[in-house]
């Protein structure tokens, strides 16, 4: 994407602010979502750490479907999961993380 010009954002979630990962000394590893800049629909999925490859069908679903990443954050997740970091990644893609700080977009 970058090499074609393409706009992107991108949201990431670290496993360390995880609960269920922290409670499970498990918790390197993150979820990455990587968005169109105007329609929001999802480009990339990626997940680094335990669990990768069952929280990875999540995100190949939505894109199948042609999901945005506000679809995958109104999304009801489990609480205490591993899965709850695709929320959370979902959220700041568009800056609304809950649970750890959203970085200001330079102007």
């Amino acid at each position: 994407l970058k090499g074609e010009g393409e706009a992107y954002k991108v949201g990431t979630f670290p496993f360390a602010a995880n609960g269920r990962a922290m409670a499970a000394n498990s918790a390197s590893g993150m979820v990455k979502i990587i968005a169109d800049e105007k329609t929001d629909r999802i480009l990339g999925f990626h997940v680094v750490g335990p669990q990768a490859s069952e929280i990875v069908a999540q995100g190949v679903i939505a894109m199948e479907f042609g999901s945005s990443a506000e679809d995958l954050a109104l999304t009801c997740f489990a609480h205490p999961t591993l899965s709850e970091s695709v929320h959370e990644a979902a959220l700041a893609v568009n800056d609304g993380a809950i649970h750890i700080a959203n970085r200001r977009k330079k102007k």
